[in-house]
């Protein structure tokens, strides 16, 4: 069971979306809770205000690849690889975080796979920080059961770090309450990630990368 005090980090992937964003922003700052925002390239071309908002509001924009498409225990070919982290940091710009966060595809949740050696390469050369997860409670498929699959998981987890999508309204509608419930537990939301989800830091190696459970 969840103690009082429990840091939990909350992180949304898949965004921005032109309308779901600016509402998850609203939720946040009703909660004053700060987070990470991991973007696909292709969207973010597409239309930058909401990303553009939630950096001025005190939120970190990091990469997650340009097309979300092929996680590459798929398809690992350089060519491939390497655009789908380069054109999507070209894409951010300004407003990527100054640590360079960059959160790989894996699939439904899946780690197993999400990075291979030569995504590894590419990150290291360019002094990534590669951000992983801890919990998954799948709103992206389960838009009204997803916040109860999420307290479950939270439960089983020393510091959480939550992934949730920006891009479904159906699912986003629960987000407030979600937070209602962890704010009433007496958890505390950090926007730093817990180390355990850190499989590249500054271009440094971790013990999590070394363990082989991203990697082919």
């Amino acid at each position: 069971m969840a103690k009082t005090g429990q840091r939990i980090t909350l992180s949304f992937d898949n965004g921005p979306h032109p309308d779901v964003t600016p509402g998850v922003l609203d939720t946040l700052e009703r909660h004053a809770i700060k987070t990470t925002f991991f973007v696909v390239g292709n969207k973010l071309a597409a239309g930058r205000a909401a990303s553009e908002r939630a950096q001025a509001e005190g939120h970190w924009i990091g990469n997650h690849t340009w097309s979300h498409s092929i996680p590459f225990r798929d398809r690992g070919d350089a060519e491939f690889v390497h655009a789908e982290i380069d054109r999507t940091q070209a894409e951010l710009g300004g407003l990527a975080h100054p640590d360079k966060f960059y959160r790989p595809y894996g699939g439904a949740g899946r780690i197993d796979g999400a990075l291979n050696a030569t995504a590894v390469r590419r990150l290291i050369d360019g002094k990534f920080t590669c951000v992983l997860w801890n919990s998954v409670p799948g709103d992206f498929s389960d838009h009204d059961g997803w916040v109860e699959t999420a307290l479950r998981q939270i439960d089983t987890i020393e510091w959480p770090l939550v992934v949730l999508h920006d891009i479904h309204a159906a699912a986003m509608r629960h987000l407030d309450r979600f937070l209602g419930i962890l704010e009433d537990r007496g958890s505390v939301f950090e926007q730093t990630f817990p180390a355990s989800c850190v499989a590249i830091d500054h271009g440094r190696r971790t013990e999590i990368l070394d363990s082989g459970v991203v990697a082919n």
